[in-house]
């Protein structure tokens, strides 16, 4: 069943789980603040959904967008004296984009579907074991090859096989591109063994440029991109 949701396009892709902080500037992105302050919007939820390369400035067709977002869930809200808004955000669901509204509201509508993982089929509970425990590793390396032991944790122990890959790859720096092939991933094995891959080679470039991005707690303040 097909549901409208405010969307928020942005150069970057939000996965379930993960926080995104913004600095809300722009006039449309401060009435959808508003709105899902006030619950104009229902459940305090718009959709973030990533940019496609254009030389177009305005967002008028669906074309423009990928077609698998995220749903956010907002958190925080603070408003500056001068009608901005900081803001924090969580992820939530995955939806696929079937149809764009750029004329019935300030702000865009998408029309959307959401995205569940598709049935796994039926694997030994030891492989399942072993993906997540090599997965795990992987983000331990990736994590002690560019940050302090301070500045990362491990998801807990009990996380839900489904919600692990992006749990891992929620604070390291992949691209764009990586994050997305990780969003529209419906296979939870599938995504484990792909994130694992994508930390252990993130990993393997760190150490051999010796180079570091900056910490996690670096990007906890709100984003500027509307």
């Amino acid at each position: 069943m097909a549901d409208s949701l405010p969307l928020f396009p942005l150069q970057a892709v939000l996965l379930p789980g993960a926080n995104l902080p913004l600095h809300i500037f722009e006039p449309r992105y401060r009435q959808l603040t508003v709105d899902l302050v006030t619950g104009v919007v229902p459940n305090r939820r718009f959709g973030v959904v990533a940019l496609r390369p254009s030389i177009e400035h305005e967002v008028t067709d669906v074309a423009q967008l990928r077609e698998v977002g995220c749903s956010a869930a907002l958190r925080q809200a603070k408003q500056l004296p001068d009608g901005r808004f900081d803001i924090v955000t969580t992820g939530d669901r995955r939806f696929r984009l079937l149809d764009l509204d750029s004329t019935s509201a300030p702000y865009l509508l998408g029309t959307v579907e959401w995205l569940p993982d598709a049935e796994q089929s039926t694997v030994a509970a030891e492989s399942v074991s072993m993906l997540a425990a090599s997965a795990r590793s992987a983000h331990r390396r990736y994590c002690m090859a560019a940050w302090q032991r301070e500045d990362w944790t491990e998801p807990a122990d009990d996380t839900e096989l489904g919600e692990l890959a992006h749990a891992l790859a929620a604070d390291c720096l992949l691209s764009l591109e990586d994050r997305q092939r990780l969003l529209e991933e419906t296979r939870p094995l599938h995504r484990l063994r792909m994130v694992g891959k994508l930390l252990n080679r993130e990993a393997g470039l760190l150490s051999a440029l010796r180079a570091v991005p900056a910490p996690p707690s670096e990007f906890s303040a709100p984003i500027n991109l509307n």
